[in-house]
């Protein structure tokens, strides 16, 4: 009998997320860490969501997840993004206190029932005839388990540089190992070098703020969960404000006279950084007619007098950062507290992986967060929820869970990781989905509450709350549908003037469509007529109605798309069976061996010639198993 039925190495965000899913669930569940301390940390910004990841970080909530009550409790400030714009692009965001995140996550696993938090550094992952046994300790231990879930972030054959001083050592230096890794190239998996940085931390105290420009966060109640209360929160009157400065030419011209000493441009890194959060001298690289870049000075946390300079990673020496932090407007006479470094580590290759994020090659191994190739604590933690999942479901015989490109953004990261891969860190944007509208902040609960019931993570209280909003929904949509609203009472009228519509004729109009009208708000019509209604409900219903059209037909393509998704395919199809595929496209079905004809039409270089060729093959009986 093993020691355990789920092992989870690696005690970040994803790690978490996954130890605690299959605790909950009822399995013996061992997470493993290399110190209690470590649990939770945020080694890079301060901070959870934003554009697509925050909506991420309300889908785990939706699943019964935990990061969205520790980033609403631990919060320091909350502003909604792109509220001025489109309801499929706003995402919350909080600036978060990492010590007191840190803290709250150590605190919830260290009591979970279920749960065994071990410290230990993994050497080696086991496995016979290519499948789990489990895993070896540094001081020879060996831990029986059925299943591993590997969640090791950076730390695997982590190198840390500034400019040519490199070091091993995961963030901050802590400890790594390469043997790690090269126990599952033993077993055939296939790993390659990503690189990642962190920008320098500086002395809050030593900078002054009135030359830089205040950003305070957004007025009213905001939470990522929704079990959270407006007594769980900082109140807007107490967050900590944010600010912003920018570059100078002063700093692009130190940068650029220094290229030959940052660590990326002089040959020290092997691996690929991160597109999408490029440190200071790609930017200055590859957007060379900007005059100056934005950078957002985040405060890290009550307890510590730092500020997080984000926008500005480096790995030059010491000596350009600091001339680079006093070119700064605000930074003339700041002390830097921690310098600026870039990270290189081996992650796996993710089409390696089914989108069930259980590998391919050994059964019973899944990987979870950044060593899948993605960067960011919400992709981590949504990963890392996941595959705690399925490792559960698997156990208990039941079939997995495995979200469409329509139901979440954890759909379209797995699905872009499984059949696309990435040779850089692969971020979440909301330009990745192409049904953003369905997957929006207000109806992650909608979409995602009865997965997250079917995997057992989600209570009959938190059920029962969810079908009450629901209902109070409908209500509210059938009151508006049966009331007029006169143009002749003065209130109502004064509020269609404010909105833009100048009513002359004394006749009642239907609620709903007013709401269809574009300014016109649920919540202020109806105190327009001395009627109070829910903030969200109302919000809800605005969306509801006013985007139908548009949510209707993004529906209508996602159907579409299901249809092609319900055609499984699987790991034991055999395309040799299947007459004039390209090879280019045979080649890449035979490596991605994707699980459906979704799949592999999003798969590069798979046409529509072998997808059409594909169709008319598996009509015919061709490419199953006998």
């Amino acid at each position: 009998m093993s020691d355990f039925d789920i092992t989870v190495i690696g005690g970040g965000h994803a790690g978490i997320e996954a130890a605690l899913a299959a605790a909950r669930t009822g399995k013996k569940t061992c997470l493993l860490t290399l110190s209690k301390e470590n649990i939770g940390k945020m080694p890079c910004n301060p901070s959870v969501g934003g554009p697509a990841k925050g909506i991420v970080v309300r889908e785990i909530d939706a699943l019964g997840g935990q990061m969205g009550i520790t980033a609403d409790r631990t919060a320091l400030q909350f502003k909604m993004l792109n509220s001025a714009k489109g309801p499929g692009v706003r995402a919350l965001r909080v600036q978060s206190d990492k010590v007191a995140y840190s803290r709250y996550m150590q605190n919830v696993c260290m009591h979970q029932e279920n749960l065994t938090v071990m410290e230990g550094m993994a050497v080696r992952i086991n496995a016979e005839n290519n499948k789990i046994t489990g895993v070896t300790l540094s001081d020879g231990t060996f831990i029986s388990s059925t299943i591993v879930i590997l969640t090791t972030g950076t730390y695997m054959a982590g190198v840390n540089m500034i400019s040519d001083e490199v070091r091993e050592g995961g963030p901050d230096l802590e400890k790594t190992t390469s043997d790690l890794s090269a126990s599952l190239r033993e077993l055939g998996i296939e790993t390659f070098r990503l690189k990642t940085g962190t920008p320098p931390r500086v002395l809050t105290s030593s900078i002054d703020f009135s030359k830089t420009q205040y950003e305070p966060g957004t007025e009213g109640f905001l939470r990522f969960s929704e079990t959270t209360g407006r007594e769980d929160v900082l109140p807007y009157g107490k967050q900590v404000p944010c600010y912003l400065t920018y570059t100078t030419p002063e700093t692009h011209e130190l940068i650029l006279n220094n290229l030959n000493r940052s660590s990326m441009y002089s040959g020290v890194v092997k691996g690929v950084g991160p597109r999408y959060c490029p440190s200071i001298e790609d930017k200055l690289v590859r957007f060379q007619d900007k005059p100056r870049h934005l950078l957002f000075l985040e405060p890290e946390s009550l307890f510590m007098d730092t500020t997080y300079i984000q926008g500005f990673s480096t790995s030059l020496p010491r000596d350009i950062q600091e001339k680079m932090v006093h070119s700064l407007p605000g930074f003339e006479h700041s002390v830097i507290r921690k310098y600026a470094y870039a990270i290189e580590y081996d992650a796996i290759y993710p089409v390696q992986m089914k989108p069930t994020f259980e590998s391919k090659i050994i059964e019973n191994l899944f990987t979870a967060g950044q060593v899948n190739g993605t960067s960011g604590y919400e992709e981590a933690a949504g990963q890392g929820l996941m595959a705690g999942i399925n490792a559960s479901l698997k156990l208990e015989g039941r079939e997995p869970i495995v979200f469409g490109r329509d139901e979440a953004y954890i759909g379209v990261l797995v699905d872009d990781l499984t059949t696309k891969g990435t040779l850089e860190p692969y971020r979440l944007l909301t330009s990745r989905s192409e049904f953003r509208l369905l997957l929006r902040h207000d109806n992650a609960e909608e979409r995602l509450i009865r997965y997250g019931r079917y995997a057992g993570l989600i209570s009959d209280e938190r059920m029962a709350q969810y079908e009450k909003k629901m209902q109070a929904l409908a209500d509210l949509k059938d009151h508006l549908s049966s009331t007029k609203f006169e143009m002749d009472n003065p209130k109502v009228n004064a509020y269609m003037k404010l909105c833009g519509y100048d009513e002359t004729e004394h006749r009642g109009i239907n609620g709903m469509d007013l709401i269809r009208r574009p300014n016109v708000e649920c919540e202020k019509l109806l105190a327009s007529i001395g009627e109070t209604v829910d903030p969200f409900i109302a919000g809800k219903c605005d969306i509801d109605v006013k985007y139908a059209g548009y949510i209707n037909k993004a529906r209508r393509e996602a159907d579409k798309l299901k249809a092609m998704d319900s055609i499984v395919l699987g790991m034991d199809f055999n395309y040799d069976e299947v007459d004039n595929l390209s090879l280019e496209g045979r080649a890449k079905l035979m490596k991605y061996r994707p699980a459906t004809m979704g799949q592999a039409s999003r798969i590069s270089s798979v046409n529509p010639a072998d997808i059409a060729v594909l169709a008319i093959a598996i009509r015919q009986g061709k490419g199953r198993k006998k």
